[in-house]
């Protein structure tokens, strides 16, 4: 962000030593402040961006410690299934008390697969799955806030190349650029692109 600022500055200053040895004060007087208004724009969009990148982190952590959560349950699932199993398969399962472990065991195994109350592997891989879907929209985010920068930032650099050549068309140019830019820029900040 320092850069842009710098560009931006430079550029106000090649207006104003315009302004002062050149015939065209008034262009060189707007495109100063188009300038200053680019580089503002360029500043929001920034933090756009970086905002949009904490929130992918975030989501990403999340959802791998969802995914290890799940797998998590899933091994002591697949334990208690193997020890029901194991329990079911002894000669002597009909014991009322081998009988009520392997019922125990297969309850946890249940409750452990799919629990309302609390989070079992169903709800696991469901929570994981809204999680990886809102890291991906907030990736795309990033994306779309990257491209807002760079055109913005190249708006700032026709501006001044404009101050200095005094090729005015360069000025509208790094307006259509810079205004479309910010447009874009809002509507990914509010969600419609």
């Amino acid at each position: 962000m320092s850069d842009s600022l710098e560009t931006a500055q430079e550029t106000m200053e090649h207006a104003h030593h315009a302004a002062e040895h050149g015939p065209p004060v008034g262009s060189a007087r707007l495109i100063a402040v188009m300038v200053a208004i680019l580089a503002a724009m360029l500043a929001m969009a920034e933090m756009g961006e970086k905002s949009a990148q904490n929130a992918y982190l975030t989501y990403h952590i999340t959802a791998t410690d969802d995914f290890a959560f799940y797998q998590a349950k899933n091994i002591r699932s697949n334990l208690y299934g193997a020890q029901a199993d194991l329990l079911a398969s002894l000669p002597n399962a009909a014991d009322p008390a081998i009988a009520a472990r392997i019922a125990a065991a297969r309850a946890t195994v249940r409750r452990l697969d799919d629990d309302p109350k609390g989070q079992g592997r169903k709800q696991l891989l469901a929570k994981a799955q809204e999680s990886i879907h809102a890291r991906d929209h907030q990736f795309h985010r990033y994306h779309l806030f990257e491209i807002v920068v760079g055109a913005l930032q190249i708006a700032i650099v026709l501006a001044s190349v404009s101050v200095v050549t005094r090729v005015n068309l360069l000025a509208v140019g790094a307006g259509l650029l810079g205004g479309g830019a910010g447009l874009f820029g809002l509507a990914v900040a509010l969600g419609w692109a």
